[in-house]
Formats: structure tokens, sequence, C-alpha cells
């Protein structure tokens, strides 16, 4: 325990579980109940009936939008799908084999030089660099598949949504009603998750009145770590590493035994079924009936099955995203950077939030060290 003076020294808790951070009105989950909330609405309730642009305006703002605010907030996220040409050509410039949130952090970090209104944090500067990011981290993640595929750059394309540009934009086609719509949902899904880690990185950053750009830049850092947004990519890797139905059983018993985590299953927060793989179940479904390829859902069905047998624990949001993403022809190293397109509603919400009730966020940590050593010269040492 450190015996320092300073205000606010206790002992430390590993990861900061259970530490209360913040006060937000923004999302909460209640784990023990496997419910998750934004701003007052149940996520089954906006899954259901709502679309990511309303969730946007929500997290925004604390309610539902009005039919004239949403088509106002539709338009000037349209009207910004587009990046400046030197973010495109700086794109250009990166390896052809560069990780995709690499590319995606430092495409995102360079949108400050042209956004000069965006810099303040007051709420009217940092909510048009808010729309601006919502608008253009989709272009930017879907540009720079398109540019390391040696493919030509898809404009946007101002009708659409967030969900069908992002896609229309990756293929260069656009993609189906019912496609468009499962997207949109798994936009809203991921939008906010309370202070899970890259949020609370850019509540941080935000604490420091850094700009937007700055805020956001640090939380796509954070949500590249792979315990945080590359678990559906690893759920895939694993499904296509046991291969098949008839395996499952077989790996699934040897990765117990060796004590291999089962990516996709448990959640740090949830004790029951994550609320988001109840829709997520469902896409992956949907997709495997869709295409006619199920095996990647028979055999997620399969190793959820087992789990909660052997071990009483239950999917989370990247267990059936992973199956749902691959059925739609998305690349795997794609999944982290579609998260961020969701998680940047969410970010920019929270940011919002500790621009309007600002204080410096600056824990203590548990020194653990020795002390009175004394210098020895370096000759002596």
């Amino acid at each position: 325990m450190s015996t320092g003076t300073e205000t606010g020294s206790g002992a430390a808790t590993a990861g900061l579980r259970g530490v209360v951070a913040a006060q937000s009105s923004i999302g909460d989950v209640n784990g023990e109940q496997g419910i998750l909330i934004y701003q007052g609405y149940n996520i089954h309730d906006l899954a259901e009936h709502s679309t990511f642009e309303e969730v946007i305006f929500l997290l925004w703002n604390g309610r539902l939008p009005k039919a004239d605010e949403l088509a106002d907030l539709k338009a000037r996220i349209a009207a910004s799908y587009a990046v400046p040409a030197e973010v495109v050509a700086l794109m250009h410039s990166f390896p052809k084999d560069a990780d995709p949130m690499d590319a995606l952090r430092t495409a995102v970090s360079s949108l400050d030089f042209y956004d000069k209104a965006g810099k303040g944090t007051d709420r009217d500067s940092a909510m048009s660099a808010a729309i601006k990011l919502t608008a253009q981290i989709g272009t930017i993640a879907a540009a720079f598949d398109r540019i390391r595929s040696g493919k030509d750059v898809v404009s946007p394309d101002a009708s659409l949504s967030i969900a069908e540009n992002f896609l229309y934009m990756l293929r260069g086609e656009k993609p189906s009603a019912d496609e468009a719509r499962m997207f949109d949902v798994c936009l809203i899904l991921h939008a906010d998750h309370e202070l899970n880690a890259s949020t609370f990185t850019t509540r941080v950053v935000a604490g420091t009145l850094a700009d937007m750009y700055g805020c956001v830049t640090a939380g796509i850092a954070a949500l590249a770590g792979p315990l945080h947004g590359g678990a559906n990519t690893n759920v895939m890797k694993m499904l296509i590493e046991i291969g098949s139905l008839d395996n499952v059983d077989a790996w699934v018993d040897k990765a117990l035994e060796e004590k291999r985590k089962i990516m996709g299953i448990g959640h740090a927060v949830y004790k029951t079924e994550d609320p988001r793989a109840t829709w997520l179940r469902r896409y992956s479904k949907q997709m495997a009936e869709k295409t006619g390829e199920s095996k990647w859902f028979d055999m997620s069905q399969r190793i959820e099955q087992l789990m909660h047998e052997k071990k009483g624990m239950f999917p989370n949001v990247d267990f059936y995203s992973a199956s749902t993403y691959y059925l739609m022809g998305i690349p795997l190293d794609l999944y982290t950077p579609i998260f961020a397109v969701s998680r940047i509603s969410g970010w920019t919400g929270h940011i919002l939030e500790q621009y309007a009730n600002n204080k410096l966020i600056r824990p203590r940590a548990e020194y653990i060290g020795p002390r009175d050593l004394k210098y020895t010269p370096i000759e002596e040492r």
C-alpha cells in the first residue's frame, strides 16, 4: 500500500473492475440480467424498431429525434461522407499489407488537418467534428480495403444510409434491403457499451480538452488491442481452424483440457446471455439460409451448447457476428474496423458528455516499488 500523502491513495483494483470512474446517461449494462440500454431504451427495442442514425442522435442528445431532426442529421452526415483527397492519397502510400486498424487510426488522425472548425471543445465545434468523423470513418475503412486490393476507391453515395454506404463502398454494388437492415442493426448493437476500454480511453483524452479527432484516434488505438476489438475476427479464425461440425466436440474438449480460451464465449460483465448475441445469432442463421452455407452457424450453435453445458458460459456479441460478417463476404481483418464504424457513435457521445462537465481524469497508482534507495556512482555499480 502506498504511503503517499496525496488524497485518493488506496489499494488498487486489477483492471479497475467494479470501480465507478464517471457518471453517464449514455449507456448502462446490467450483467446479471443481461440488459443493455442506451439513454434509457432497451437494446432489443432499438434493434427491432430504430435505425443507426436514430441511435446516433439518441446517444448524442439523450432522446430520440423528431422527423425533421433526423432528416437534418442524415443530411449533415451524407454531406460529410467524402474524405479529403489528401487523406485518400495518404492511404495510397500505406503498405498494402498494413493492418486495417493501423490504417484507420492514421487516416482518422490526419482528418484533423482538414477540419479547422472542428478543433474546439465547445458543443457546436465538437458536434461538427463528431458528424464528420461518424460519416467518414466508414469511408476510410472501405477505401483502404479497396486500395490494398488494387481496386478503385468507390465514392460514397449521399442517398444511402451509413450501413448501406459502407457495404456499397466496400463491394462496389449496393446491398439488398435485407442485408442492409441486418448490417444497420449490427451497427446499433455495437454502438455503445458503457466504459469499455476504448470508450474510457476517449474520455480520459477528452478530459485533457484534446479535440474530438485526438480523442477518437486514441479510442481506435485502444480498440485495436486483441483483448478488445479483435475478438470476432478470432472467432472466425477459430471456426475455420475447427473446419466442420464433426470436429467441434473433440476440438472443444481439447481446448478446455489445454485451458485455451474459447473465443466469443463469456464476457467480463454479462453473467447470462449478452443481449446483442440474441440478435446476431438470428442474423447468422438468416445469412446461412440466404447463402446456403450453414456449417458456420451449425458449428457456432454446437460450440455454444457445449460451453453452456460444460462451463455454464454464454456467447457474447462477437460470437455470432463473426459468421454473420463472413457470410456477407467481409474480410476477416475488417471486423474490428466495422466495430469502430459503429462505436464512433458511442465514443463521440461520451466525449461530448465529458466536455460538457469536464474534470481532468487523474487516478492514483498504488506504488509497489522499493523506497529509500541511494544513488550509486556508475563506476561502483
